[in-house]
């Protein structure tokens, strides 16, 4: 008998002989207000659902359901199957905040995962660290998260400043002699905005023009037209979602020339965005975090095309393939939690994985470093939207 139901037995003899029933059931109460019962670890997720950023989300989701479904049909984390809640925060860090209060005091989750955006994932942290609950995976790769480890925090994609390092020593080694960047009108565009100067100086590769976009704009002639005058040896984006499609249809009009580039979150939907673009996202380079989808001798990849087969997941993306791999990592840290998990057993599992391989997917974590993968590459679009390195 455990400590805590030795307790619970002493104190309903002293109550006057109340039915020893009621310990087990107190104790499975208390357990299911953190998210975990005897059956059931309850997650929870606020990300974009509607909108013009709304593949960002789905597809998240996509791939993080279809891992938990795969550990569930196995017997699930130590014989708890995985439920995942989401709710639509419409990418507005406001709304996030509504969403993640009522994950922790309604919903009463153990962790969060599944967040997208800087900002929106600004809005949340404060609330987590009130609660005590951990936040997993976010959709997020800004750098300002990563350069201290905050205990609750743990990252799987590698940070944007990974990325664009990738991307501008690229451009140095091909000589490129200087760049512009256009960046999203938002905390994730400003924050990066910063880290591609920093890196661009760095390289030697000075920023000749900085113009800004509004994440719902349906016209970017006007900063098209400046990029043009400006010239760039290369464009640099830092933008999400459909407000892509738009600047990279009106700047091929433009007939301007320069190469273009983005950060990973840049193409989500890449078919679709091929369909809208009309053949125009041919040449577009991206950093990629994860493999590609169809990459099948990357076992992690083979894993999850497998698993969609098998489950009958339509959606096929990069994102979704990241979702499915967060959803691995964070199983293992379930798993390492025990049978008589609680939140710092979580937090204790993650660090205690150190340096390991998920089907080829290399992460590290630590009690000194909760960032997750370093892997970064860049390939380049074709006009009908697939990927080649």
């Amino acid at each position: 008998m455990t400590p805590s139901l030795r307790v619970s037995r002493r104190r309903a003899l002293a109550a006057g002989g109340a039915s020893l029933a009621f310990g087990p059931a107190l104790v499975r109460r208390a357990a299911a207000a953190n998210g975990v019962s005897d059956d059931t670890i309850r997650l929870g997720q606020s990300a974009v659902f509607s909108g013009p950023a709304q593949d960002f989300g789905i597809d998240y989701r996509a791939g993080l359901q279809l891992s938990f479904d795969r550990i569930n049909k196995a017997g699930g984390v130590n014989g708890r199957r995985i439920e995942l809640v989401s709710h639509d925060d419409v990418y507005e860090p406001a709304k996030t905040a509504v969403n993640t209060t009522r994950l922790i005091e309604q919903d009463k989750v153990f962790a969060l995962t599944g967040y997208v955006a800087t900002g929106n994932l600004a809005a949340a942290m404060p609330l987590c660290e009130k609660a005590g609950v951990p936040m997993f995976a976010p959709l997020v790769g800004t750098t300002s998260f990563r350069t201290s480890v905050n205990r609750l925090l743990f990252h799987v994609r590698a940070g944007y400043d990974l990325e664009l390092r990738k991307i501008i020593s690229h451009l140095s080694t091909i000589g490129i002699r200087n760049i512009a960047v256009v960046f999203q009108d938002s905390a994730f565009g400003t924050s990066n905005l910063a880290t591609c100067e920093q890196l661009a100086a760095e390289y030697k590769v000075p920023v000749v023009k900085k113009l800004s976009m509004a994440i719902a704009a349906t016209d970017a002639k006007e900063v098209a037209a400046g990029l043009k005058a400006a010239a760039p040896g290369a464009v640099v984006m830092i933008m999400a979602g459909r407000m892509v499609d738009v600047f990279i249809r009106d700047y091929r009009a433009s007939g301007a020339g320069a190469q273009l580039y983005t950060l990973s979150v840049g193409i989500t939907d890449a078919k679709g965005s091929a369909q809208r673009l009309e053949g125009k996202l041919a040449g577009l380079v991206t950093a990629s975090i994860v493999p590609p989808p169809q990459s099948l001798r990357v076992p992690i990849v083979a894993d999850y095309q497998r698993d969609r087969a098998a489950f009958g997941q339509k959606i096929d993306s990069y994102t979704a393939l990241e979702g499915y791999i967060v959803g691995r990592v964070m199983t293992e840290g379930l798993r390492r939690g025990g049978q008589a998990l609680t939140r710092d057993s979580f937090i204790a599992g993650l660090e205690s994985i150190g340096r390991a391989s998920f089907g080829e997917f290399p992460v590290e974590y630590s009690a000194k470093n909760h960032n997750g993968s370093t892997f970064v590459d860049l390939e380049m679009y074709t006009g009908a939207g697939q990927l080649r390195r």
